[in-house]
């Protein structure tokens, strides 16, 4: 034949096909290719050509290997395999398998031709048919075939017996229910001597426990001793060529009997006791200088784990995976460090016999393993060995690689804090770890240390020298400066004068001016960090109360910031010269000591944010649901609904707006320690009437006062306020003296709303320059005998109003006006002169247990406003 005539005839050779793909330059010359040999083939089966046939079909697996559509040559499976011949059947099953799968509806039409093969009297076109429904098999396929498969493996030919094994496979986890079909042959069959039949018929085995308890049950009685005879025979056999890798014998075969028999003695005493002593044998005999032998010797290990195994035994098995920590290859180490960390579980004391190998593993060059060990290490900290393990741990901290000093750091971290025992011993370790990776402390880390110091006034004085001496050693971890800066603003005359020295101290001499050197370097240093500069002006501060001499000296350094951009450190800075030039009188009670933190209930608070952190996700779709968000007393933002009946002002309608306290009751410690800062570039909202001016003057991170970019000439502070006598002359009002006569009189209050058990009254503010912005406070009093509970105030306004609500002074009101609750709302106008005040109120409260609601509408504001 000329193929140059015609080279994609349907007698053209595989060979010459794949010739002219290969010599295909572009992707298009390769589809060309392609589709001429596919229309040939297309030709050849419309004209029926059974010359060619197999050749057709070894041409279209070559195509579908290649990526393209072959589905219209599957039937031509079908009359390969329906053939008589061998070689037919061979290329028609091995398209079958590559060209099918199971779900495929014309695969149903191959059910009889496999059932006739699987009855042949050819044991290689059994073998193809056992192979070719071990490939595809369907669930209704299994169901037909079954008896077939089970028949052939009781034949003699040890190839066919491992072909059905490995199709019982398939047809066990296609249909399970046929498990029991299957139990008696398996079990028979590890009587077996070939070792292609024995490694098949243990895997389905396998995988009969795994689908049935009923087999699983059987083999336990029927199958261990079988097992147990394989797996001696196997370890105390001669060497066998064709079974040899590496100088031992089947190490495959040794795997698959490990597995079966981990899975038959879990959870079973009588089963485990049988396979001890082979087990010990194995993990005795077999050599671990290869890397087949330590495949053996880990399954060996994972076995003895998972069964009831007597104590020498996991003791034997724990030291095989010791031996692994010393071996050169990582994947060994690696998985013996896996397998200690599931063995903490079984046996703790034979692991932490290993604990110097364990530690040797944590300053590995890998990456995993030494993260893996550094798991493995935190397991094993206990009571007893907790220091020697710190010191270990914190001695590699020194040298460790950055990438790895964020793990340990916190690793090191929560062993000391859960373990420690002596506070003395806790202190230590967390100055050393501030002192070597401070920028890789977590913000709760240090504020836990804050609370305990303040916890233990007996070492308050010998916290506050071992920061000094730390700062001035090393001053560039961040949290070792915070911590240190806080513990020199309150305890800054116990690093002067040696205060509560303990007896492994020496006295050390610092001045005052050199106390006031440390905070102001820190301050210069961390120019960029707003949280630790805050935290130096406070302790700047105090120590303008605690060393009095050098009270200019800090004016001086505090007033450096008086015009910063950053809005938090501006109004600190205002407010703290304040204190320190126009409030002698107040100042030295004004900067006590702080109070003893509460440690428990901190602690208790710490978890409960973790918690709240982890379950955030999954709570925020529920309050986005439509249910009422509840905060403290005033501070509730009502679901639309409701909002809407109450403003019943059709598509005027807006929500109400809120403001909460700018420090969660729950965050106390961060308010103090200057955690979490509002950005100053967000609007924020003047301090409630319930904020207390101490904690408002000594916090970080308190809130903004002004909207909006302000010219820093007319900037005060939160404890001040500006007011205009006339154009360009402002004057500053500072709370701590109390607020100018008459601010208000221009607008007299009103009664607001009144009714047979309450009275509501409001007081009207302005700032001058922004007559759109009203401050109201309103007064409420009880005018009933009886006192009322659970009181909240609820208020809303048309769409052109914005509403701000500050939370109330109480939920309780006293009976017969013997007190009242007050609460602040801040109005703005956006249509000021064009469209009055309005404004619907809705008040809840319980009686005697009992809920009352009262709602009305204010219509009586001043024209003014």
């Amino acid at each position: 034949m000329d193929l140059s005539l015609n080279p994609f005839s349907s007698g053209t050779r595989l060979r010459d096909m794949i010739r002219a793909i290969r010599a295909s330059k572009t992707a298009a010359e390769e589809r060309a290719v392609v589709r001429r040999e596919c229309a040939a083939i297309r030709a050849a089966i419309s004209d029926n050509d059974q010359d060619y046939r197999h050749r057709n079909m070894a041409k279209l697996m070559f195509i579908h290997m290649l990526g393209y559509p072959t589905h219209f040559g599957q039937m031509e499976c079908l009359k390969l395999i329906a053939a008589s011949g061998f070689p037919e059947k061979r290329i028609g099953y091995l398209g079958l398998t590559l060209l099918l799968d199971e779900r495929q509806e014309v695969l149903m039409l191959v059910t009889n031709s496999l059932k006739q093969d699987l009855n042949h009297s050819n044991q290689f076109i059994v073998g193809l048919a056992l192979c070719a429904l071990g490939n595809i098999c369907s669930a209704e396929m299994a169901r037909d075939l079954a008896p077939e498969v089970e028949r052939l493996l009781q034949t003699r030919d040890p190839n066919t017996k491992k072909k059905a094994a490995l199709c019982s496979i398939r047809i066990v986890r296609k249909v399970p229910d046929l498990a029991e079909n299957f139990m008696g042959s398996a079990a028979s069959l590890l009587k077996e001597k070939h070792h292609g039949v024995l490694i098949s018929v243990v895997q389905l085995c396998t995988e009969l426990c795994k689908a049935s308890r009923e087999a699983l049950e059987y083999l336990r009685k029927h199958s261990v001793e079988g097992l147990v005879r394989i797996l001696r025979d196997v370890s105390n056999s001669s060497y066998a060529p064709e079974y040899d890798i590496a100088g031992i014998t089947d190490p495959f075969l040794h795997i698959r009997v490990l597995r079966l028999m981990r899975t038959l003695g879990q959870g079973d005493a009588d089963c485990s006791e049988h396979v001890n002593d082979i087990l010990a044998q194995v993990a005795t005999k077999t050599e671990s200088n290869k890397n087949a032998g330590n495949a053996i010797l880990y399954e060996c290990v994972e076995t003895i784990m998972g069964i009831e195994a007597t104590s020498g035994l996991r003791v034997l098995a724990i030291n095989i995976l010791g031996r692994f920590l010393s071996n050169r290859d990582n994947n060994i180490r690696y998985v013996a460090l896996n397998m200690l960390m599931k063995a903490m579980a079984v046996d703790t004391l034979a692991v932490q016999r290993h604990r110097v190998t364990i530690l040797e593993c944590v300053k590995d060059a890998d990456v995993s393993i030494r993260k893996r060990a550094l798991e493995l290490v935190y397991l094993l900290v206990n009571d007893t060995n907790v220091k020697p393990l710190t010191k270990e741990l914190v001695d590699y901290l020194e040298v460790s690689d950055d990438d790895f000093k964020e793990d340990l750091t916190a690793k090191i971290c929560s062993i000391v804090e859960k373990f420690s025992q002596d506070k003395l011993w806790y202190l230590d370790q967390m100055f050393k770890v501030l002192t070597l990776t401070g920028n890789f402390v977590k913000d709760d880390v240090w504020h836990a240390l804050i609370v305990l110091i303040s916890n233990a006034p007996e070492l308050q004085g010998y916290s506050v020298r071992s920061l000094y001496k730390a700062l001035q050693a090393s001053g560039t971890q961040e949290s070792l400066v915070r911590v240190a800066v806080w513990c020199i603003g309150e305890y800054g005359e116990m690093l002067v004068n040696n205060i509560s020295m303990l007896d492994v101290e020496e006295p050390i001499t610092v001045t005052e001016s050199e106390a006031v050197d440390a905070l102001e370097l820190a301050l210069k240093r961390y120019s960029v960090d707003v949280t630790t500069r805050a935290m130096c002006l406070v302790a700047l501060l105090k120590l303008s109360s605690r060393f009095p001499q050098t009270s200019k000296r800090i004016q001086a350094i505090v007033v450096q910031n008086k015009g910063n951009t950053v809005l938090e450190l501006q109004q600190r800075s205002i407010e703290f010269n304040s204190i320190i030039q126009r409030h002698q009188s107040i100042k030295s009670s004004l900067l006590e000591r702080m109070p003893v933190l509460d440690e428990a209930s901190y602690l208790l608070k710490r978890a409960a944010s973790s918690r709240a952190t982890v379950s955030l996700t999954k709570s925020a779709p529920s309050a986005a649901s439509g249910g009422s968000l509840k905060v403290p007393n005033g501070a509730v933002k009502p679901p639309p609904a409701p909002l809407a009946d109450l403003l019943d002002l059709s598509s005027d309608d807006a929500p109400v707006t809120t403001s909460a306290p700018s420090t969660a009751p729950n965050d106390f410690l961060q308010d103090l320690l200057g955690i979490g800062l509002i950005d100053t570039s967000t609007a924020g909202g003047a301090p409630s009437a319930s904020t207390d001016i101490l904690m408002d003057l000594l916090s970080i991170g308190s809130y903004p006062v002004q909207n909006g970019p302000l010219a820093t000439s007319n900037i005060s502070s939160p404890g001040q306020a500006v007011t205009k006598h006339a154009p360009g002359t402002p004057q500053v009002i500072d709370l701590l003296d109390g607020l100018s006569p008459n601010v208000n009189a221009a607008y007299p209050s009103i009664t607001a709303f009144q009714s047979a058990t309450l009275k509501m009254t409001f007081n009207f503010k302005k700032q001058p320059g922004k007559p759109q912005e009203t401050t109201m406070h309103a007064s409420f009093t009880n005018l009933t005998s009886v006192t009322l509970t659970n009181f909240m105030f609820q208020a809303a306004v048309p769409k052109f109003i914005q509403l701000r609500l500050d939370p109330a002074s109480s939920s309780t009101l006293p009976a017969s006006g013997n007190g009242s609750i007050t609460q602040s709302l801040s109005v703005t106008n956006n249509q000021h002169g064009q469209k009055p005040l309005a404004m619907r109120i809705r008040i809840s409260y319980k009686v005697n247990g009992e809920e009352r609601l009262e709602q009305g509408q204010i219509s009586n504001f001043p024209a003014r406003l």
